[in-house]
Order: structure tokens, then C-alpha cells, then sequence
């Protein structure tokens, strides 16, 4: 894994998007507020469940498995949301997978992609999304606020995602309401979960918090409980035997 993986893969962004017609926008899907429903069950340590066939740093996943029954299975064991990776080239998603998920769901659906452009956001909502990921480390400040207002303006909600205090207070200054801490470093692909542990005396009251890789069992998730509202998971639950009981394992009392 190179140092610079991020870099290389919003180049490949940047190709893609020159080759990526502007859509014309669609109904917005309807389903709750993510941040309403997680703001309104604080007894719960919320599941954001993700689907994902590959990934750079695990290599194939589990290429074989029906990611709508996938994604099935976790709303019916209390997912608060699924996550889909929609990249082709480094984790072999695909925008189809969002959209047939989207369309037989009725819980919030997060478009997992490195959206650095406006088309990428109007596709992500066409295709039955109701949140996306926006990467602070992957902007500049001023395109990380145009971004995030565009995607507020049709409607969507917006997990931002950091991975050290710098990047938190960017999210804060920008008044985020979801923020992702990704356990995972952008850069070397090595994962700590003391990453989102050692940032949560910085955490404000408002926006609720999400701890992003690095947790694989009840334990992890007992770990971050105390200081997030969230975890998304995505490894441990496309590898488990039993993916119902996975999920209620990691969607543990706050109490």
C-alpha cells in the first residue's frame, strides 16, 4: 500500500468525472433523517451497515455474496443505514449495487465514494441515496463547504468524515451534523481504533459522531459506545456467519 493511496485514487476521480455526463435530477427518495433517527434512539449504539465485495487493504471480500439480500439482512436486524460502496476500481462496487438496494430498502442508504464533484452528488441521490460521504482530507476547505451546502440544498444529508483534529475542527467549523471519525489513516491504510478515542474530548453536542472501521466485535464496539452514537461496519459483517446476530451484537445498550 503506497503512502500516497488517497492522492491516487482522486486522480482516478478526476478521469472519471471527465468522462461522467450531468445528470438530470430525480425525486429525492424518501425515507427518515438519519441524524433525527440516531439523535431520537441515544439508548442504542447505531449500526451504519455496510456492503462491499472489496477493499485495497483486505483485497477481495466476499465476491460472490447478493448484496441486495446483504443489505436485507441488516435492516431487518436494526441497521440504522447501509452503506454502499459505489467505486469500481478499488473496492469493486458499482452505482447499480446503490440503486437496487435504495429501491427494495426502506432505511437510509449512504452512497460510500470519493465525491470530489456536483455530478457525482445528483447521481448518488438519483440512485436512491439519502446520505453521502464527503472525506475532509480529500478537499480544500472551500470545496468541502460548496459541497456540503449543494448536497443540504437537494435535500441529502452529509456524513463528513476526519481522521485526526485538524480535519475535526474543519467538520465543526463547517457545521456539520454527522461526522465520521474513520479509524482507518487515508494515507497508509493502517487502522487504530484509538484514532476516534483519542479525539472524543474534542467532541461538541451537537452533531452526532460515528466511528468508522477497526471494529469487529462486541467488544470494539463496547470500546467506542461511551463516546459515539455510531459505528459504521462493514468487513466483520460482510465475513460473518450469521449476519443478523452480527449485527445486533455490535448494536449494543449505551446505558
Amino acid at each position: 500500500m503506497t503512502k500516497d493511496f488517497l492522492e491516487t485514487i482522486i486522480q482516478q476521480k478526476k478521469l472519471e468525472l471527465a468522462q461522467m455526463p450531468t445528470e438530470r435530477l430525480k425525486p429525492l427518495r424518501q425515507t427518515y433523517s438519519f441524524y433525527d433517527y440516531v439523535k431520537s434512539h441515544p439508548e442504542k449504539l447505531q449500526v451504519i451497515a455496510e456492503v462491499k465485495k472489496a477493499s485495497p487493504s483486505m483485497g477481495d471480500i466476499n465476491l460472490d455474496l447478493d448484496l441486495v439480500q446483504q443489505a436485507k439482512l441488516y435492516e431487518g436486524a436494526g441497521a440504522a443505514m447501509i452503506s454502499v460502496l459505489t467505486d469500481e476500481l478499488f473496492f469493486k462496487g458499482h452505482l447499480d449495487y446503490l440503486r437496487e438496494i435504495s429501491a427494495q430498502i426502506k432505511i437510509p442508504t449512504l452512497n460510500k465514494d470519493f465525491i470530489i464533484d456536483e455530478k457525482q452528488i445528483i447521481r448518488a441521490r438519483n440512485a436512491g441515496a439519502s446520505v453521502i460521504l464527503l472525506i475532509v482530507a480529500a478537499l480544500t476547505f472551500e470545496r468541502l463547504k460548496t459541497l456540503y451546502d449543494f448536497a443540504c440544498g437537494l435535500g441529502l444529508e452529509v456524513l463528513v468524515e476526519t481522521h485526526n483534529l485538524a480535519e475535526l475542527e474543519q467538520a465543526h467549523r463547517l457545521g456539520a451534523k454527522i461526522i465520521g471519525v474513520n479509524n482507518r489513516n487515508l494515507i497508509s491504510f493502517e487502522t487504530d481504533i484509538n484514532t476516534g478515542l483519542g479525539l472524543s474530548p474534542h467532541f461538541q453536542s451537537e452533531p452526532i459522531y460515528i466511528s468508522e472501521s477497526a471494529i469487529f466485535d462486541r467488544e470494539d464496539a463496547a470500546l467506542v459506545a461511551p463516546y459515539f452514537q455510531g459505528i459504521l461496519v462493514g468487513t466483520a459483517l460482510m465475513q460473518a456467519g450469521d449476519v443478523p446476530a452480527k449485527v445486533k451484537e455490535l448494536r449494543i445498550d449505551k446505558g
